[in-house]
């Protein structure tokens, strides 16, 4: 898609989906809500990961301020919006495949909360990180404060967002809230690297271990214990990890692509 806010392609099995409203800052609005939404919907199912980028020196600024502004009923575009921009958050969280970020320049408002919806977000190195939304008078939107607290915890995540802070690449990085931090010109290749090197992997697999992972803070440790074992099984049974098991004990790589 090259005339629309969101530009995507195919990259062997990766499925590469970049923002492309560099001159807005990849302001969020409704046309880019909506592509975004479409771009994650229309991945082939042949793509085994998708990788989110962006064009232009700043990943995602959040909001589109000035629509906000020039809107009749402030409250219900805004709440629109919001809604709209959920779904998009909601694809990423549900994604049937790993998905990998990689993020630049300024990450504000509501492009914070797509670093709590993927898998790995592998970060440039001056990339800053700022909730924006106390700047404008607004509460959070876009799953921020999900992600905020549980990365930073709810005392630091407060004091971020009240005082409208900034995190640079390393604290976050050192907080959790990002996986990897990178060289600014290494940035695509990395994440790229990262995206392939999960899509070859046991992707079925991969998505059980993240439910896992995100269930288990509202879990007891024997309630995770029984996900723990129902998931495996599932994965044992499936031809992801039967070619495991048959590449493990022929000591060969597992072709976990072939695997269906």
């Amino acid at each position: 898609m090259t005339d629309r806010p969101v530009r995507t392609d195919l990259d062997g099995d990766v499925w590469r989906v970049t923002l492309a409203a560099p001159d807005t800052g990849n302001a969020l609005d409704p046309a880019m809500a909506a592509a975004l939404a479409g771009a994650l919907g229309a991945r082939p199912p042949r793509a085994r990961a998708v990788l989110l980028l962006a064009d232009g020196p700043r990943f995602c600024v959040g909001g589109d301020v000035r629509g906000f502004a020039a809107a009749a009923d402030p409250g219900a575009e805004v709440g629109r919006l919001a809604t709209d921009w959920h779904v998009v958050v909601r694809a990423l969280l549900d994604s049937p495949v790993p998905v990998v970020a990689g993020v630049h320049g300024a990450v504000a408002g509501a492009g914070v909360g797509l670093l709590g919806a993927v898998d790995v977000v592998v970060c440039a190195r001056s990339t800053r990180i700022r909730p924006a939304y106390a700047a404008i008078g607004f509460s959070p939107d876009g799953g921020s404060t999900w992600t905020l607290a549980h990365a930073l915890g709810p005392a630091r995540a407060l004091d971020l967002v009240l005082t409208d802070g900034t995190l640079d690449a390393e604290e976050a990085r050192a907080c959790g809230l990002v996986a990897r931090v990178v060289a600014d010109d290494d940035l695509r290749e990395s994440a790229g690297a990262l995206a392939h090197a999960l899509a070859a992997g046991p992707v079925r697999a991969l998505v059980r271990t993240r439910a896992l992972i995100r269930g288990a803070a509202a879990r007891t440790p024997a309630e995770q214990l029984d996900h723990e074992a129902r998931l495996i099984a599932e994965s044992a049974a499936d031809p992801e990890g039967r070619e495991g098991v048959r590449a493990f004990v022929e000591k060969r790589r597992p072709d976990f692509r072939a695997a269906r």
